[in-house]
């Protein structure tokens, strides 16, 4: 009977600590990461492609003749790059980014029109216009044009092992960015570059 006791015993404290060793597997875990050198869980686009992208983009057009040879500050427009790929990219955060870091790179000899915000100045000019003052109002038709408008497009290319019997698949997906600028008085393309990569990823047919 003792013996067979004991084993219940033991038997109860081996499932009471598997149980909460268990609770401790599916338990949640938070932990911060460096964004400056995330990894890639598949092939796809991520967050650090936003990352490089941008900043060599942003590097390549503060660093160029084009922005050199300029007179004056040079007034910019962005319209944002079209998304050409099968998975959804947010290429307005790409822009924005690349905004940023064109404005700190020239020291400001790269400016830009407000798109996104032109109805809001436009209904703030004429509450200013109806209720200010004259000395504190902002003077109306005085916002400056764009001289030169900024666009581009990021295409994706993906390709698969085929049908085949193995244990495991491999994708491919080749990205390409490219961005113009576009003298608005003309309509020619003053600069233009392009930036790519391409990156694999191998995953099991069958797993957990």
């Amino acid at each position: 009977m003792k013996t067979i006791s004991r084993a219940i015993v033991s038997g109860a404290m081996i499932g009471g600590l598997l149980i909460l060793t268990g609770c401790a597997m599916f338990r949640q875990k938070v932990e911060d990461k460096d964004v400056s050198n995330m990894p890639d869980y598949d092939a796809t686009y991520s967050a650090k492609d936003l990352r490089n992208l941008s900043e060599k983009v942003a590097t390549s057009i503060a660093t160029s003749d084009f922005i050199r040879n300029q007179p004056t500050n040079l007034i910019m427009i962005i319209y944002g790059v079209q998304p050409r790929t099968t998975t959804f990219v947010d290429t307005q955060a790409m822009t924005d980014r690349l905004r940023n870091i064109l404005m700190q790179k020239s020291n400001n000899k790269i400016q830009f029109v407000n798109e996104s915000r032109r109805q809001e100045l436009m209904k703030e000019q004429g509450f200013q216009a109806q209720n200010a003052t004259d000395e504190t109002r902002t003077a109306i038709g005085k916002q400056l044009g764009a001289k030169c408008m900024l666009t581009g497009a990021l295409i994706e290319m993906q390709k698969q092992t085929g049908k085949q019997v193995r244990v495991s698949k491999t994708e491919l997906v080749y990205y390409q960015l490219t961005i113009e600028i576009t003298d608005l008085e003309t309509g020619i393309i003053a600069w233009s570059t392009q930036e790519e990569f391409a990156r694999t990823a191998r995953e099991p047919l069958i797993g957990w």
